[in-house]
């Protein structure tokens, strides 16, 4: 890939905002060939696109979708293939973490709403508690 090309495909990654398909084609004027490049650097990980606008990572996780429509969705994942955050073009979002046995032990999301759990030395949930007041401690 020669200087100037390379210079134009880092400037698009960094300049670049969902919904990725459309930009890529209709702002930047790159071709099908080129989006795995983009959005491989975009990811910081090798990726695959699939039929539809599907961008998957080399574990088979679906990273972004785009609709013919232009609205889109993208996740992101920890080293347990753990969904950890969750976007739309709506403005809608969540995230969650994990402990060292993959439990869910914290969710929120954009409107405020949030849980934690605990669990015991067997995986059992034993504390839980939320933004709506349930409070249950089983410890």
């Amino acid at each position: 890939m020669n200087k100037k090309y390379q210079k134009y495909i880092n400037y698009i990654v960094s300049d670049i905002k969902p919904p990725y398909f459309i930009n890529m084609e209709d702002h930047y004027g790159l071709k099908d060939n080129e989006y795995p490049l983009v959005l491989s650097k975009v990811y910081n990980q090798p990726v695959s696109i699939e039929d539809n606008h599907r961008v998957y990572d080399t574990n088979g996780n679906i990273l972004y979708y785009e609709y013919s429509d232009g609205s889109w969705e993208k996740r992101e994942y920890n080293s347990n293939d753990n969904l950890i955050y969750y976007e739309d073009g709506n403005g809608n979002w969540y995230k969650r973490e994990y402990d060292t046995n993959n439990n869910e032990i914290h969710y929120e999301d954009g409107n405020g709403y949030w849980y934690k759990y605990g669990y015991d030395a067997n995986g059992n949930k034993i504390y839980h508690e939320d933004s709506t007041g349930v409070w249950i401690d089983k410890r």
